[in-house]
């Protein structure tokens, strides 16, 4: 892999992991695309670290709702009133709605391996996105906001998260989705996805700097990762503050539209 190739995954990668249209799709596309072929066990780690600039991207643009979670939730545990403040109740509700994704993906762990093996799967996993948005528009009245979050609500979008375990199911797109059929507006779903996206993308990014550092020639290797990561970060950030922006007075349905046509394309190439 090579510099500009780094490059124009990472923009791919920043873009996509926010919009609802499908990180790991396009990141099955554009190289076929493109005829770049890279070995498996680069393209594993490049992908899952080159997350990790989407996952800076989020705490930056987030850092000050971050800080107060934080803070809320570890003096709410201080003084023993888990739940006393709005802020508390959202770092507990962002660790409930992680932890279906974390205990299904072990337990259907070799399913979903499969199904990354399988280039079809891909596109029909789209057209599951493209329906989740479709849906989510249809049946969601929009009338909550984020300080309106529960504990259902959590529990829900998590399990809407795990279907993001398998290749062309957007991670925002399903969260998003979740958030809005429990009748929260497109900005706060929006916003909730994106928080819950923190301890996602940390772990899966740990997991990778494991494997990164058996790598062979990890020297060379190096620097297009580097310039991954600051590109994805880059593009990671105006994706965020440009999709909170459109979803103030716009619907998803033009994602939809999108998701049925690449899975279409990712179909007919294979």
């Amino acid at each position: 892999m090579d510099i500009l190739q780094a490059i124009v995954l990472g923009i791919v990668q920043g873009i996509t992991e926010f919009l609802p249209i499908s990180s790991s799709g396009h990141l099955v596309i554009v190289p076929y695309l493109l005829g770049w072929t890279f070995p498996k066990d680069q393209t594993f780690v490049f992908d899952v670290l080159v997350q990790w600039g989407t996952l800076f991207a989020v705490i930056v643009y987030f850092w000050r709702d971050l800080v107060d979670i934080t803070v809320g939730f570890l003096r709410s545990l201080w003084e023993r009133h888990p739940f006393a403040t709005h802020d508390a109740r959202l770092g507990w509700y962002l660790i409930l709605a992680t932890l279906p994704a974390v205990i299904l993906g072990l337990i259907f762990k070799n399913a979903v391996e499969n199904a990354f093996s399988d280039p079809h799967a891909t596109g029909y996993f789209l057209w599951i996105t493209a329906a989740l948005l479709i849906v989510a528009e249809m049946a969601g009245r929009r009338e909550r906001t984020l300080e309106h979050v529960n504990w259902v609500d959590a529990l829900w979008i998590g399990f809407a998260q795990v279907l993001a375990l398998f290749p062309g199911v957007s991670r925002s797109g399903a969260t998003i989705a979740g958030g809005m059929t429990r009748q929260l507006d497109r900005t706060a779903s929006a916003r909730f996805s994106f928080l819950m996206s923190v301890p996602v993308m940390l772990g899966a990014g740990l997991v990778a700097l494991h494997d990164m550092i058996k790598l062979p020639h990890l020297g060379q290797f190096l620097p297009p990762l580097m310039i991954g990561f600051l590109t994805a970060l880059i593009a990671g950030y105006i994706a965020i503050r440009w999709l909170l922006a459109y979803l103030t007075k716009h619907s998803l349905y033009i994602f939809a539209a999108y998701c049925v046509l690449l899975g279409l394309l990712i179909i007919f190439i294979g």
